[in-house]
């Protein structure tokens, strides 16, 4: 993958300035609101871990009342599991809201590709106004990208079904990354074996996680959410923030994966690692990487 990425940047390799630490006391301190319209399956798991790491989460989802509590929140976290028509317009209210205030808004394309409803409903809420930023599975991600690019009547005859997990690896949705945040402005972050985070200029390579992940139900819609308060706090570095978020999740998986004996332990230990990480345990193990500019 190392090869492919270096064939889109002509640059040096880089290792970030990590300030994962401080991000992480930041939320502890301030406690951002996570209003986050997500799934069924989710919800529980999502605003356990936005309360272990030291976030305020808000799940809901009613029409009449959205747009008060993006007012209320830090940031808005829009997740499209579990889609009618009502969410729908839940999300759409939301997301109108949180551009009049200027508040980041963080899209998860969950299943994009899988469905026509799916992916039209991505590109609607994106043409509404850009999130802050796209989280998503690689083949979310190529999906989106194609579809940014599709009329109306393509999307709904021609764009094939993915499925909700992912058939492929992160490294392969680099160039499609790319193109989407060239062309929203937001930043965009693959998660996989590796993940990749970008804004379009610059790429990150986050190396922390393990496969323990993807054998509980919403891990990766909790990670959506975890990045949501980074950005709450670190809004004025989205791409950072992004990869701050996504490293220290990682790191607790580690963690936790290291004293448990199956998905359900790790799923305990992972929620008690994100509540007692510390300071020296993120400095010395978070591993992030960086390229530089696109020449």
């Amino acid at each position: 993958y190392q090869r492919r990425v270096r064939g889109i940047f002509c640059c040096l390799f880089l290792v970030m300035n990590i300030t994962a630490d401080e991000t992480v006391k930041q939320i502890r301190i301030t406690k951002p609101l996570v209003h986050s319209i997500t799934n069924y399956v989710s919800m529980d798991l999502m605003a356990n871990t936005l309360l272990a790491i030291g976030a305020s989460p808000i799940m809901a989802h009613a029409p009449e009342e959205v747009e008060e509590l993006v007012q209320l929140s830090s940031v808005l976290v829009v997740n499209i599991g579990t889609l009618s028509s009502s969410w729908i317009d839940s999300m759409k209210k939301a997301v109108v809201k949180a551009k009049s205030l200027n508040k980041p808004w963080i899209l998860d394309p969950v299943g994009c590709g899988a469905s026509v409803l799916r992916t039209r409903t991505c590109v609607e809420l994106i043409g509404l106004h850009s999130p802050t930023v796209v989280r998503g599975n690689a083949s979310e991600i190529i999906a989106l990208e194609r579809a940014l690019h599709l009329d109306r009547a393509k999307i709904e005859g021609d764009l094939k079904p993915k499925g909700v997990d992912s058939c492929h690896q992160s490294d392969e949705a680099v160039q499609a990354s790319l193109s989407i945040a060239l062309s929203t402005g937001s930043v965009v972050a693959i998660t996989g074996k590796v993940d990749f985070v970008t804004d379009g200029k610059t790429i990150i390579e986050v190396h922390n996680g393990v496969e323990m992940f993807t054998k509980v139900t919403a891990a990766g819609c909790a990670l959506t959410g975890i990045v949501g308060s980074f950005v709450a706090v670190k809004s004025s570095n989205p791409l950072v923030a992004t990869a701050e978020a996504i490293a220290v999740y990682g790191l607790c998986g580690e963690e936790a994966a290291a004293v448990s004996s199956g998905p359900g332990s790790f799923r305990m230990h992972f929620l008690d690692k994100l509540y007692n990480i510390d300071s020296s345990t993120i400095r010395s193990k978070v591993n992030i990487q960086q390229y530089g500019d696109r020449s």
